[in-house]
C-alpha cells in the first residue's frame, strides 16, 4: 500500500527556501533523499502526493491526493515496525459517465516488520500485514469492503542507487453484500538514482491486478525530487508524469504527479 505515477523542468526554489549545497547540507540532503528511496527506512515523513489523470473516455478527469504518513517504531535494537498509511482524497468528473464525485476513498494501512540494519550487501526487507478500510465517503469512490492480506518489500542500496519491489495482496472478508468482492494484487518495482545535493530521479510502476474483474492497470511513473529546507523545516518536493501501459477500457491514458513531503529526521 506504497504504495508509487514527461518530465518537467524543476522550478527554482521559492523565497525563503534554502537549497542545501554546502558540504554538510549536501550530505544531509543526500542522506534524507536516500532514506526516502527506502520504504522501510527509520525516517518519519508526511507525504502529500497529488495525481492528475487524463485521457478518460468522454474527456473525464480525476484528481487524487494521497496522504501517506510513514511512522517507524523501534521494537528493539534489531527490529523496527514501519507503519505506512495511504488515505486518498478524490475529485473526479465524468470518470463515471455523466456524474462527478468528491470525497475520501478507501484507506490502506501496511505494517512492515524490518531489520533495523541492512545486510552487508545493502539488502533491506520488510514483511507484515496490509489492511483495507472502507473509509470512502461516496459509494462510487470505494469498495464498501473490509480487506486484509500480506505485504512485503525487498530492496538494495548501493551508493546512489536504490532498487527493489514492494507488493501486497488484499482479499475482502466483510462489507456490503451487494458489492463485488475484493481480490487484488499490487506490485511496485522501483529504481532510484541519487543525483547529488538532495536530488533523485525515480522510475517505478504501480501495477495492480483485479482478480475479480481480470483486469491489469499498469501506470509507469518517472519522477524528479529534491530535498531542501524552508524556514527550518526539511522538505522534499516532487514532479513527474506517467503513462498507462495497460488500463481498463474506461481508464485514463496519462497523468501528472506532484508531491510535497514533510520530513522529521531524528
Amino acid at each position: 500500500m506504497v504504495s508509487a505515477s514527461v518530465q518537467a523542468a524543476p522550478p527554482s526554489p521559492s523565497a525563503g527556501a534554502t537549497v542545501l549545497t554546502h558540504a554538510e547540507g549536501a550530505n544531509s540532503a543526500d542522506d534524507l533523499a536516500k532514506k526516502l528511496s527506502n520504504p522501510v527506512s527509520s525516517l518519519i515523513s508526511l507525504p502529500f502526493q497529488s495525481n492528475f489523470d487524463f485521457g478518460y473516455p468522454d474527456d473525464g478527469f480525476r484528481y487524487l491526493m494521497n496522504i501517506q504518513p510513514v511512522v517507524p517504531i523501534a521494537l528493539s535494537d534489531e527490529w523496527n515496525l514501519i507503519w505506512r498509511t495511504i488515505l486518498p482524497v478524490i475529485s473526479q468528473e465524468d470518470v463515471i459517465r455523466g456524474s462527478s464525485q468528491s470525497g475520501l476513498g478507501d484507506t490502506t494501512m501496511s505494517f512492515f516488520f524490518s531489520p533495523a540494519q541492512p545486510t552487508a550487501s545493502g539488502v533491506t526487507w520488510g514483511v507484515g500485514p496490509a489492511l483495507l478500510l472502507p473509509t470512502a465517503t461516496d459509494d462510487l469512490l470505494g469498495t464498501e469492503k473490509w480487506g486484509a492480506g500480506p505485504t512485503f518489500v525487498v530492496l538494495r542500496q548501493q551508493g546512489s542507487l536504490t532498487y527493489g519491489m514492494l507488493a501486497n495482496h488484499l482479499w475482502s472478508y466483510a462489507g456490503e453484500d451487494d458489492r463485488n468482492d475484493v481480490c487484488s494484487t499490487f506490485l511496485q518495482p522501483f529504481i532510484s538514482v541519487g543525483l547529488g545535493k538532495g536530488a533523485t530521479i525515480t522510475l517505478n510502476s504501480e501495477t495492480s491486478y483485479d482478480w475479480e474483474g481480470e483486469q491489469w492497470t499498469v501506470p509507469i511513473n518517472l519522477v524528479y525530487s529534491k530535498v531542501l529546507k524552508i524556514r527550518g523545516q526539511m522538505l522534499q518536493w516532487q514532479i513527474g508524469g506517467r503513462v498507462y501501459a495497460e488500463a481498463p477500457d474506461d481508464g485514463p491514458e496519462w497523468g501528472v504527479r506532484t508531491g510535497l513531503v514533510f520530513l522529521f529526521p531524528k
